[in-house]
Order: C-alpha cells, then sequence, then structure tokens
C-alpha cells in the first residue's frame, strides 16, 4: 500500500503520484466531457447555449472525489457517476441541456481519454528530466573519454577501459529510449471516442467529425478508429516504460558495485545525512542508486500486468481494462522516480580517477595478458601463444610477481616481442582498441539527435 507522507520522497521524487491522483482524474474527465460538448456543438449536435452550460458545470471544484468514489462501486468505474453529478448541476441550469451531458459516448471514452490527457502531462515531465540525463551523461563521456578504468566481465577484472566509454553505453541506450519515446507519442497521445460498442451510432454520420473536433479541442490526436478492446497502445508505452527502468537500473548497478569499500571509484553526491547509517557512523551508503535499483525491479512486474490486460473480450475488457488503471500509474511513478534519481546521482557523481588508474596497476600487467597473446599469435602460433601466456598468468598469480617479469623469464616470448615490444603491450593505455571512437560516435548521435529534437539514428 502506498503512503505518501512515508513513502513519497523515496519513490515518487519527480512528484508524478499527484498528475494520478483524484482531483487530477477527475479534471481530466471533466475535460472531456467539456470538450465533447463543444465538439457536438461544432458539429450542429446541440446548440452553442446548451454546449456553454455544460462546460460551465465542468468545473473540478463543484464534485466531490470521495462521494464519486464511494458511488463508483455500483457501476464499475467512477466515469458513471461522475456523467450523473454532472447532469444534476446542468440540470439545475438548464434542463433541456442536461439531456445533452455525455452526447453518444460511454463510460471508457471519458476514462481511456482522461487517462491520455494525464500520461500527456506525465510524458511531458519524464522527457524534460531524460532530456537532462542525457545531458549529463554526455558530459561525463566527454570529460573521461581517456580516463583510464578496469573493465569488468561476470564481475571480474578483464581489460582496461575508459569510464567514459562505459558512460557512453549508458548514454547510448538512453537516446534510443529518448527516440521511442519521439516515435511513441503520437501513437498514444490518442482520443477516445466510440460510444457504447466503438461504433459511435448514437451520433450518426456525424460521429467521425466529432472524434477530428473533440481530438482537436484536447490537442490529441485522431485515431482511425476507437481503440477500446485494442490496448496495444498501453502495452506499448508499459513496454517502453520498462526498458527504460532497465537501462535505468543498469547504470545504478554499475554504480553500486563501483561504490563498494573494495572497489571506490565511484560516489554519490556528498550532503549532510545523506547515505547515513542507523548505527554504523562510517558508513555512507549509495542510497540514490539503492532507490533506482528499486525501482528498476519493481517495474517490469507492473508491465506485465498490463501487457496481460490486453487479452480483451470483444468490445470491452471485463476486467483487463479496469486492471489498468492504477497499475499504469504506479508504472509511470516508479519510472519517473528512478529517472529523477540518476539525474541526481550523476550530477554531482564524485569520479576518482586516481583510484581507477591504480586499481588497473594493482593487476601487475595482469589485464594486458590479452594483448601479449595476441601479438604473440602470429608468431607462435594462436595456441602455444595462449598456452604460454596462461602459464605466465598463473605462475605471476602464485609467485605475486608482475606479469611482465614472468614474461620477460620466457625465452620464447622474449625471443619473439623483445622486451621494449613486451613492455609497451604492457601499457593500458596502449591496448583500449576503439574505446575512444565509440563514445565519440555515440556523443556525435547525441549532438545530431539534440538538433533534431529527440530524434535521431538508432
Amino acid at each position: 500500500m502506498y503512503a505518501p507522507a512515508l513513502h513519497g520522497g523515496l519513490f515518487d521524487p519527480a512528484h508524478l503520484r499527484r498528475l494520478f491522483d483524484d482531483r487530477a482524474r477527475l479534471s481530466a474527465m471533466l475535460a472531456f466531457e467539456s470538450a465533447l460538448a463543444r465538439a457536438e456543438a461544432a458539429c450542429g449536435l446541440l446548440s452553442p447555449s446548451h454546449a456553454a452550460t455544460i462546460v460551465a458545470c465542468c468545473e473540478p471544484a463543484l464534485y466531490d472525489p470521495e462521494t464519486i468514489g464511494e458511488e463508483a462501486a455500483e457501476g464499475g468505474n467512477p466515469a458513471i457517476p461522475l456523467v450523473r453529478a454532472l447532469m444534476a448541476k446542468v440540470q439545475e441550469r438548464d434542463p433541456e441541456a442536461a439531456a445533452y451531458v455525455h452526447w453518444g459516448a460511454t463510460s471508457q471514452d471519458v476514462i481511456d481519454t482522461a487517462t491520455v490527457l494525464c500520461l500527456r502531462e506525465a510524458l511531458d515531465a519524464i522527457e524534460i528530466v531524460l532530456d537532462e540525463v542525457i545531458a549529463v551523461c554526455a558530459e561525463l563521456v566527454e570529460a573521461h573519454r581517456d580516463t583510464l578504468r578496469t573493465a569488468r566481465t561476470l564481475l571480474q577484472p578483464a581489460l582496461p577501459t575508459t569510464f567514459g566509454f562505459e558512460v557512453a553505453g549508458w548514454l547510448d541506450a538512453l537516446l534510443r529510449h529518448r527516440m521511442r519515446l519521439s516515435e511513441m507519442r503520437p501513437r498514444l497521445l490518442v482520443v477516445q471516442l466510440g460510444g457504447a460498442a466503438g461504433t459511435l451510432a448514437a451520433l450518426g454520420d456525424a460521429g467521425p467529425d466529432v472524434v477530428m473536433a473533440l481530438a482537436d479541442a484536447l490537442g490529441l490526436e485522431c485515431p482511425d478508429l476507437p481503440w477500446h478492446g485494442q490496448r496495444d497502445r498501453i502495452g506499448e508505452l508499459a513496454g517502453w516504460l520498462a526498458g527504460l527502468s532497465g537501462s535505468l537500473g543498469k547504470i545504478a548497478t554499475d554504480l553500486v558495485l563501483s561504490m563498494q569499500a573494495e572497489v571506490d571509484e565511484l560516489r554519490e553526491p556528498p550532503a549532510p545525512g545523506r547515505g547515513g547509517s542507523s548505527t554504523l557512523p562510517q558508513k555512507r551508503n549509495p542510497v540514490g542508486a539503492i532507490l533506482v535499483r528499486q525501482a528498476a525491479l519493481r517495474a517490469p512486474g507492473l508491465a506485465a500486468t498490463l501487457f496481460a490486460t490486453a487479452v480483451q473480450e470483444f468490445e470491452r475488457g471485463a476486467g483487463g481494462w479496469h486492471a489498468e488503471w492504477e497499475t499504469l500509474a504506479d508504472l509511470v511513478v516508479t519510472v519517473g522516480g528512478a529517472l529523477v534519481g540518476v539525474r541526481q546521482i550523476l550530477t554531482g557523481l564524485e569520479v576518482d580517477s586516481e583510484r581507477m588508474r591504480r586499481r588497473l596497476a594493482d593487476s601487475r600487467g595482469l589485464l594486458l595478458a590479452e594483448a601479449v597473446q595476441m601479438a604473440l599469435a602470429p608468431r607462435l602460433g594462436r595456441i602455444e601463444a595462449k598456452k604460454r601466456v596462461e602459464a605466465a598468468c598463473r605462475e605471476a598469480i602464485a609467485r605475486d610477481l608482475g606479469l611482465g617479469e614472468v614474461l620477460q623469464a620466457d625465452p620464447a616470448i622474449r625471443a619473439a616481442l623483445g622486451e621494449e615490444r613486451l613492455a609497451q603491450l604492457l601499457v593500458p593505455e596502449n591496448y583500449l582498441g576503439a574505446a575512444r571512437k565509440f563514445a565519440n560516435a555515440v556523443l556525435q548521435r547525441w549532438r545530431a539527435q539534440r538538433r533534431g529534437g529527440g530524434n535521431g539514428r538508432a
């Protein structure tokens, strides 16, 4: 159960929950009813004066969410008691106008469109923060393209790399998410108006024109037909949010592991009391990254529920549609919070480049074993080269020696490479491959995507 006072600062630092609270949803549903009246008046289905009366009664302050919520159980959704309350308000002003409230629409039209309106505002907020996170990542890549660091595979030291190259991987993924968001918005942010069974039969030949006018009034896209039973739009959003949470969780995981005392190459921004323990005074816990990780662990389950709701019955889902409402809000809030968390961490991230270099030096050449093996292969043959370098690594570890010292003692290796060549092979800067070029390529795409407003090559 969500506890706003206790959990809001932990799980909703983006303050997105307010976009789906009682007042926000009520306001969005009334925005639909107001726009519907104006659209139908524009299409000649009711008089402008009747529409004006309906619009005047669509003021959210006139309605009590608790009362509507209590009555919602009778019909299975909050649109039914809201429409009833709206009709009563209009009746008080103009009995004739009351007959045109919610004219030709159904409850799902109200709730789906209201959901889309809430999502639009939430995605606007998420997009701003995502762009900020992307920009911070780009700054880190530019600043640390040549900052040496140990690459780790299966949690074990592997080869030299650069911290800038690692962050370029984060940036690369976030740029794809940003592009997907731009592509998804026009498919997702569409109006819903289909009437009782999706055909808009109650509006006669004017149905399609009303949909277009309604979409225009709300600033939404106009679909080719109503989507009551087709929930792929919701599924696409769920997939995008889950994918984004995975990328944010990957960043957070890299940060948590890098902040271990045994590694201690990265640190979250310092602040009084941040990361403290209730009992251990010396601790500085990576609390920001931990909270991002919890979001990344929760998001797939929420997305899975939304994928399951796509299996709907005929023209309106019997339960699947209802299962979307709270789940979707929870997923948006969860991932939005993770995004804010990553922004907070990366904006003031402490990068200990000297410690990163020392960690490389601590390997005493072992992380350059592949470089030596690759240089030996053309001279000794690949199998023999691998055999000799593996033996040298085992001896270096067993005798606590530097790999270079052991390699120099092998006559075959010394003869094949020479002392100077061997020494050069054991310099980390000489075995970074295309790390800098790859990082620059991602930066180039970021600049192009920024100029294009979020679009760019995948």
